[in-house]
């Protein structure tokens, strides 16, 4: 299992945000591609933090009692993010996701984000794994 790697189950397309865009756009790129969170990146494609659905949970909810979502993504985000490289193991990444929190990991490479990593790609790896385990000829 420890020839598994990031870079084979990452997904290489990831929604990336800006930190100047308004909040309600950004929900609207995670609700439409069905994600959990995204890397904002600068104009360069550097990490400067990452915005989850709990951050726009947090900000929208105080919102609605004076239905006025004027936030940007800078105003939301964290900026101490926890990534992985894309040549780190699944298993020592899925020994730090055994912790509460983060569910997904943006992918940096050369200091740029080049994809992320969730909690559902680790699992289908290892469950891979486990089934070619089983059907191996004793």
């Amino acid at each position: 299992m420890e020839s598994m790697k990031v870079v084979d189950y990452m997904d290489r397309q990831p929604v990336l945000l800006q930190a100047d865009m308004t909040l309600a756009a950004a929900v609207e790129k995670l609700v439409k591609q069905k994600k959990i969170g995204a890397a904002v990146v600068d104009v360069q494609g550097h990490l400067v933090g990452f915005l989850s659905q709990q951050d726009c949970l947090a900000v929208m909810l105080k919102s609605t009692y004076h239905c006025d979502l004027v936030a940007n993504v800078s105003d939301c985000m964290r900026s101490d993010v926890l990534t992985v490289t894309k040549d780190l193991p699944i298993i020592t990444l899925a020994e730090q996701m055994l912790q509460p929190k983060p569910k997904i990991y943006p992918v940096i490479d050369n200091g740029k984000v080049v994809g992320t990593i969730d909690r559902h790609a680790v699992l289908g790896a290892i469950n891979t794994s486990m089934q070619e385990c089983y059907l191996k000829p004793a």
